[in-house]
């Protein structure tokens, strides 16, 4: 059968969906409310399988940073599910100090995606801007300041629902045929060349 003339869905309303129901789970697991469980296995197939597909789905689209998004924080979420296993079952057991340096390195990468997120929208760089506080708590966190955990969960479960808010927002745009949700302007419109005063224009329109 001929694929000419098919419409591609959206990938992001399945990246989305994976990264913030994951990411709820696991604040409300960091809050004692569940065990680790269902953080590992809904972390393997939603945060991990189904985020990681939907970037290579943005691959295909030529959206550099939903790629790097979806296909990245799916890999976060396949090796901290790993490393909860390899704790449980004594392989490679991590401790405190080595998830806190694990944590370290997701910090830098999200501080980095930040810079594309201002550019994006509004919804985009909340999203991103709770996610790099909430990793920086964890980070304080598992450096001897374990309450910080605590208030980590608090701001990440806000990301969780600043994420859901971008994915139905998605949805509903489709679904109606015009924008339901605001996505906000983005933090930084202008061009960077713009910034330094001169005089180039953005190579493409922020995404929507």
């Amino acid at each position: 059968m001929s694929s000419k003339g098919a419409i591609n869905a959206n990938p992001a309303v399945v990246g989305l969906g994976g990264f913030a129901l994951t990411t709820f789970l696991l604040q409300i697991h960091n809050l004692g409310l569940i065990e680790t469980g269902p953080v590992v296995w809904v972390g393997f197939i939603y945060g991990g399988l189904a985020q990681m597909i939907a970037g290579f789905q943005e691959q295909k689209t030529g959206n550099h940073f939903g790629y790097s998004a979806f296909a990245s924080y799916g890999a976060f979420w396949i090796a901290l599910c790993l490393i909860f296993m390899g704790n449980h079952y004594g392989v490679f057991v991590s401790s405190a100090t080595d998830i806190g340096w694990f944590l370290v390195a997701w910090t830098i990468y999200t501080v980095f995606m930040m810079m594309g997120a201002i550019r994006v929208h509004g919804a985009m760089a909340t999203t991103f801007a709770l996610l790099l506080a909430g990793f920086i708590l964890l980070d304080i966190g598992h450096f001897g300041f374990p309450v910080m955990n605590t208030v980590a969960a608090f701001v990440l479960i806000g990301c969780a629902f600043s994420a859901w808010y971008m994915m139905i927002g998605a949805i509903l745009k489709d679904v109606y045929g015009h924008e339901i949700l605001p996505m906000g302007k983005p933090w930084v419109q202008n061009h960077p060349a713009e910034l330094l005063g001169q005089s180039k224009k953005p190579p493409m329109a922020p995404a929507e």
